[in-house]
């Protein structure tokens, strides 16, 4: 028996949610559907220019474990924040959906990460991303006996934005791997791809990484080609398992020589697509960790994000193990 099924690593961030309109973006130069890397000063200038706004304790790896524990399974969490009223935001929500949480939080100075995301009309997040605390993950965070006795570490590409964070995930992997267990990642964003390319595919082809999530952009990105088709046969062949999502198209599962397609759920309505990817692995790594079939992990991972994008807000208000259970997959 293992105490964990899945332990994520990422950038403990507050998320601090508004709706918008195009015009918006444009008039405060925010690239769209992005995240964006931002400093102190442009996070206070945006947060002054906000519209009415929800708070929430997200951050990609963050929402990726809660999902997990709405599912009903067991996870654990590294990720920095400091001591000050965020950081206890974030420390006590993450902790109340069950969630194993103890990594040491930094003095006050910098503040606990918080992304100020604009969501538009048609549903699409735009984030800019104030990393403070965060970006002082290191290699003294790893709490080896949690790594040890998971049966998936799972990170967020965005870790490698600072430094440390690189040094404290490989040792994740070497832990996972000495100790029979897997490591998955995500792309994160296509951005995030741009800078990290060669090291992400030297990740993958080392077998450091052994499950990766992407979406459709990310993919092409990785792979620098316009041709979808091409992409997915090249991330088959670097990894053991790749999930690539579709946005309404679904998914498609590839592992080897094996393929398997999944559509997305009917939806009522899109209201934000804030933490879609996020809810996608947690979907598939509590369906893994519980030795579904590749296809049913994929169909859990489009009925968690098809729910989380029907709300405000990146952690899902409903049950997922109901929903899940209604749907006949668990």
């Amino acid at each position: 028996m293992t105490r964990f099924d899945v332990l994520t690593v990422g950038n403990a961030i507050v998320d601090i949610i508004a709706r918008c309109d195009d015009q918006f973006l444009i008039d405060n130069a925010i690239t769209k559907a992005a995240m964006n890397l931002i400093d102190a000063e442009r996070a206070e200038l945006l947060y002054s220019r906000m519209g009415p706004a929800i708070e929430a304790s997200g951050g990609s790896a963050g929402n990726t474990a809660a999902g997990i524990a709405n599912f009903g399974g067991k996870a654990a969490y590294f990720g920095k924040v400091a001591k000050d009223q965020l950081g206890e935001i974030f420390t006590h929500d993450i902790r109340a959906l069950g969630v194993h949480y103890q990594t040491a939080p930094k003095e006050t100075f910098p503040p606990t990460a918080r992304s100020m995301i604009f969501v538009t009309e048609d549903g699409e997040r735009s984030m800019n991303t104030y990393l403070g605390a965060c970006v002082e993950l290191g290699p003294e965070d790893v709490e080896a006996d949690v790594v040890a006795d998971a049966k998936v570490t799972y990170f967020e590409g965005y870790l490698w934005d600072p430094p440390r964070a690189k040094e404290a995930i490989r040792e994740c992997a070497r832990i996972a791997h000495e100790n029979g267990r897997e490591v998955s990642m995500t792309l994160s964003d296509s951005f995030c791809v741009g800078r990290y390319r060669e090291e992400f595919l030297e990740l993958m082809r080392s077998g450091t990484v052994d499950i990766v999530f992407a979406n459709r952009q990310e993919a092409l990105s990785l792979y620098e080609t316009d041709d979808f088709e091409e992409a997915l046969t090249r991330i088959a062949r670097d990894c053991k398992i790749a999930a690539v999502t579709m946005s309404e198209e679904g998914a498609v599962i590839l592992r080897g020589g094996e393929r398997y397609e999944v559509a997305a759920i009917e939806l009522e309505e899109l209201v934000d697509t804030t933490g879609a990817g996020d809810l996608f692995a947690s979907g598939f790594l509590y369906g893994y960790t519980q030795g579904r079939e590749l296809k049913d992990c994929g169909r859990l991972g489009c009925l968690a994000a098809g729910t989380v994008i029907q709300q405000i807000g990146p952690r899902p208000d409903k049950s997922l193990s109901k929903l899940a259970k209604e749907a006949g997959l668990i």
